[in-house]
């Protein structure tokens, strides 16, 4: 379904439970979304259940086999999340228009969509423009050359011990 169709009820849903035009209205609808689930879903089905077997045998509770033994693994998907968590939320523009209003409020791609439309008077200003979107592109270039060696690494990195 097409994220446009939902401006509407989400608009409707933060203006019900007060949210609307807060912080909390910016950061709560994008905390977990489909893609996440499904990436973790599909990580924790390609482990081998040998390995959860193991922990098992070796006396581990099933919180000490997630916490000590599957999380420690799945720092590969944590970080592949990570990125495109973090890329997505960064880049989020349509929420931003549904949810806040004061410009105090405005995300950075609002704040480039509001300069863009003219807001700094008459003039195109195009090379202002661009180096603003330039600089709004560089965290997320940081963010995936930082965890870019753990987002190539193998999923189950560490599991066989040999």
């Amino acid at each position: 379904m097409p994220g446009v169709v939902l401006f509407i009820p989400k608009f409707l849903v933060l203006n019900h439970l007060g949210l609307y035009d807060s912080y909390t209205a910016l950061i709560l609808p994008v905390i977990a979304d489909a893609t996440g689930v499904f990436i973790m879903k599909q990580f924790f089905e390609s482990i081998p259940p040998t390995v959860e077997e193991a922990a098992r045998v070796d006396g581990a509770g099933v919180f000490r086999t997630f916490w000590s033994v599957v999380l420690p693994m799945a720092r590969p998907a944590l970080i592949t999340l990570t990125i495109i968590s973090f890329q997505g939320s960064w880049n989020e523009f349509p929420h931003t228009l549904v949810a806040v209003q004061s410009p105090e409020l405005f995300t950075l791609p609002r704040g480039l969509a509001d300069l863009v439309s003219g807001s700094l008077g008459k003039g195109t200003q195009y090379p202002l423009k661009l180096g603003a979107a330039l600089l709004a592109t560089i965290p997320v270039a940081v963010v995936f050359v930082v965890f870019q060696r753990y987002f190539v690494r193998g999923a189950n990195e560490g599991a066989d011990k040999g």
